[in-house]
């Protein structure tokens, strides 16, 4: 039995639902790493996810949704840096202009800490030969062209086709 379960490639599958910048991270970061480590990844792109594939991204950071959020200064004076904003979610969604302040905010604190761009762990993803899914029910549903997207794309297929897949992978995620 050891002999089988080290011969075979572990896989696994994940639905990315979500098209902001901050939740367009877990399933580049996961899938990467999964293929780094050799195994055999898809990610299915469904819904405000499909974004991700676009050619041209245009992510934002929003607090809707996202009670946790924590809002912390990347610039100014060094005893303001890294601080927390004690402001309620709530009250961040309703400021004008607030949306693209915190997403120029994460920006800054991202590429202060090193952390790599989407488009770059798309690419990665990419080199790694992860299956990236486009859902052909949302590109219907938002009439989107296929010509909006990366040329990369393996599959486009609805929920249907991508499930037997789901079904025989080792892990699923669900993001």
């Amino acid at each position: 039995m050891s002999e089988w379960e080290a011969s075979q490639t572990p896989s696994m599958t994940i639905i990315a639902t979500k098209g902001t910048l901050d939740m367009a991270y877990p399933p580049f970061i996961l899938a990467s790493t999964a293929a780094a480590l050799g195994w055999d990844v898809s990610i299915f792109f469904t819904f405000y996810g499909l974004s991700l594939l676009k050619k041209d991204m245009d992510l934002k950071v929003t607090p809707l949704g996202n009670p946790a959020m924590p809002m912390k200064l990347p610039e100014g004076p060094a005893w303001m840096q890294g601080k927390e904003l004690p402001v309620p979610t709530s009250i961040m969604s309703l400021v004008p202009g607030f949306q693209s302040m915190a997403t120029n905010m994460m920006r800054k604190t991202m590429d202060k800490k090193g952390i790599a761009r989407i488009d770059e762990l798309r690419e990665l993803c990419v080199e790694a030969d992860v299956k990236l899914i486009a859902c052909q029910m949302t590109v219907d549903l938002f009439d989107y062209g296929k010509d909006e997207f990366i040329p990369e794309i393996e599959e486009w297929v609805g929920a249907a086709s991508f499930l037997p897949r789901a079904l025989k992978a080792d892990v699923n995620l669900f993001v």
